[in-house]
């Protein structure tokens, strides 16, 4: 198996639009899950701690590396991450490691 670990910061915006597109990301990626071959498990962390320096994570599983690359590029993960993640991410950090 492979996991898929995303954190973002967002745009600078009010806290009532941050919340509302916190909310989106994760509505819009757990929403993949059943939807895309060799998704296992998909979770969007959206309320860290005070200390925490990312806005959002992401959380995935995958059968293996082949099935993470076909995450990439499955048009409907490819809609969620242009309408509802990279216009509003300021930074991307990626961590994908074989379990």
């Amino acid at each position: 198996m492979v996991k898929h670990i995303i954190l973002w910061t967002l745009k600078e915006m009010d806290s009532t639009e941050k919340k509302a597109v916190k909310t989106g990301i994760k509505t819009g990626l757990e929403g993949l899950k059943g939807k895309i071959p060799g998704l296992i498990d998909i979770t969007v962390q959206t309320e860290g701690l005070p200390s925490s320096t990312a806005d959002l994570m992401l959380d995935s599983t995958f059968e293996n590396a082949d099935a993470l690359k076909n995450y990439s590029v499955n048009p409907a993960h490819v809609a969620v991450a242009n309408e509802k993640v990279r216009p509003f991410t300021a930074n991307r950090a990626c961590l994908d490691f074989e379990l």
